[in-house]
């Protein structure tokens, strides 16, 4: 009876442990992590239905057919990556290294406020 409780947890352990290790193995591996992954799962997907899952929900709308049927009948001149942070009454670029293990800086702006409006506007 022991032996049998024994391997029935080991058997609930090493499940567990499959499903787990197979969601991070899926998210590490069939994600894109950076610009250059993004642009690559965009050229080679196979149809918008496709694409629109790489789309976090409520955000659907910013995405058109159109935009992917241009993205995929064109190829990009470069690829660049840029975060922005806002502060109460400043906003900064900062272009990082796409493609790369770690992100590395390549420059720091503070935006214009017209541009930093625009892109307030955006995220709303």
């Amino acid at each position: 009876m022991v032996k049998k409780k024994l391997k029935d947890w080991i058997t609930l352990l090493v499940l567990a442990l499959i499903i787990i290790g197979g969601s991070l193995y899926y998210v590490y591996f069939f994600t894109p992590k950076n610009s250059l992954e993004l642009y690559q799962e965009l050229t080679v997907a196979e149809s918008f239905e496709e694409v629109q899952e790489l789309i976090l929900d409520g955000y659907k709308g910013n995405f058109a057919e159109e935009d992917f049927n241009y993205i995929q009948a064109n190829t990009a001149n470069k690829i660049e990556q840029f975060t922005l942070i806002d502060y109460n009454d400043k906003s900064y670029v900062i272009m990082t290294s796409p493609g790369t293990e770690r992100l590395k800086v390549l420059a720091v702006e503070e935006l214009p406020d017209d541009i930093r409006e625009f892109f307030l506007e955006l995220s709303k």
